[in-house]
């Protein structure tokens, strides 16, 4: 993809990578929240926030930013190597995943904006519930790229996934829920789901 070696290596990421980036920042968030947090109540509450306020995110980002198709040669060079390449080549394996390039610069964007708006109380569990809700996208990504599942939500994750690439990429978007593909309409029809 890139004439530089170095630019290569970097667009690369095994999956494990945002694992051992990410996963110690949700214990940290996690374990500060403890002597913040005012009760369970709040608790369930800004976790629950942090998880929806995930797929919201991955929703809007998907929609909006890795699938807007810029008119300018550059736009699409940019395109290309944020989201382009992976329906050109969905099953690379070392492509199905943030690199840390980008997601360690999102994370740090998402902090200080959630600890702009977020009381302190709750911002602590919510951020590590956030970070948590971006792992799961990353891993499910991976494996129903990667995996082969039999039967329940795992199948169903797969199959919307993969109609999306190999269907109709202008539609479902979610890839761990698809709970704002159907509140914001962009589902697939019955017949593409069935097929």
């Amino acid at each position: 993809m890139f004439k530089a070696d170095w630019m290569e290596a970097l667009s690369k990421v095994h999956w494990s990578v945002p694992l051992i980036v990410f996963v110690p920042v949700v214990a940290y968030f996690g374990w500060k929240s403890t002597f913040i947090q005012s009760g369970l109540l709040s608790y369930l509450i800004s976790i629950g926030g942090g998880l929806l306020v995930w797929t919201l995110t991955e929703y809007i980002l998907h929609r909006f930013i890795f699938h807007f198709v810029p008119k300018s040669s550059w736009g699409l060079r940019l395109h290309f190597i944020f989201h382009g390449v992976h329906h050109d080549y969905p099953n690379d394996a070392n492509r199905l995943v943030l690199p840390p390039s980008v997601s360690i610069l999102l994370a740090t964007a998402f902090y200080f904006l959630f600890a702009w708006l977020i009381p302190t109380e709750y911002f602590y569990s919510f951020f590590a519930a956030f970070i948590a809700g971006y792992l799961s996208y990353d891993m499910t990504h991976y494996a129903v790229h990667h995996a082969n599942f039999k039967s329940g939500l795992w199948k169903k994750l797969k199959h919307h996934h993969m109609t999306h690439h190999y269907q109709d990429p202008s539609r479902g978007y979610g890839v761990t829920s698809k709970l704002w593909d159907l509140m914001l309409r962009s589902d697939f029809n019955k017949e593409a789901e069935n097929l």
